[in-house]
């Protein structure tokens, strides 16, 4: 797989290099935000740096997002909840703090990798859209449309209302969601899900297209 690394500091760019490159990525590294805007469209999976040079890296987090749905992890020595809570509003499919691990890193890289590929739309997908009241949801084309307007929702706030609209009757636990979307139902306790359930709601419109079932879960709403 082809990474591309935002990272403006020399020697945290040759260790993530180096450990990507021995589990047999390519990668290509970008100091600045130019040159990440310039070189996106070619990543299968993005890592990205909020503290770059020349454009605050959760600007540049949605100017990337507007071109590319590529798999894309934050890392970065903030670690204000604000800014945690932005990025993964922008479009993070996950978000790691400096100091980290790497070979937790690496793992986080392979979960986002595998659960967002698992949740690409095939060719021959179906079944149709779902609709909860003025609200449609395209399943295959990934696309959610209010009233006849389309809305724009991040990869992420579109995976969790997808998963609720597939199986529209059921309440989905937390632990269900978070491991189907992030990988890991021991997250259940971060405020990750709660984050991308309020951006659908804001962007929609719509309180009630996922309803909170208390101490549980969501599902979606009326139909």
């Amino acid at each position: 797989m082809h990474a591309l690394l935002v990272e403006d500091d020399d020697r945290m760019a040759q260790a993530l290099t180096t450990a990507l490159a021995q589990r047999g990525h390519t990668v290509r590294r970008a100091a600045r935000a130019l040159d990440a805007l310039r070189h996106v469209r070619e990543a299968e999976f993005v890592l990205l740096d909020l503290g770059l040079p020349d454009l605050d890296g959760l600007e540049l987090l949605r100017r990337l997002r507007t071109v590319c749905a590529a798999p894309l992890i934050v890392v970065t020595a903030r670690c204000e909840e604000r800014d945690i809570v932005q990025a993964l509003r922008a479009g993070a499919d996950d978000y790691v703090v400096k100091p980290f691990r790497m070979n937790e890193l690496m793992a986080r890289i392979d979960t986002v990798r595998r659960r967002t590929g698992a949740l690409a739309p095939r060719p021959d997908a179906g079944p149709g859209p779902v609709r909860a009241g003025d609200v449609e949801v395209d399943l295959a084309g990934r696309t959610v449309t209010v009233a006849g307007t389309e809305v724009r929702l991040t990869r992420r706030e579109f995976d969790v209302l997808a998963m609720l609209a597939a199986r529209p009757e059921e309440v989905h636990s937390r632990e269900e969601i978070l491991d189907r979307i992030w990988g890991d139902a021991f997250l259940a306790a971060s405020r990750s899900l709660d984050v991308h359930v309020a951006g659908i709601r804001a962007k929609t419109g719509r309180a009630e297209l996922v309803r909170t079932v208390r101490g549980f879960g969501y599902r979606l709403g009326p139909r």
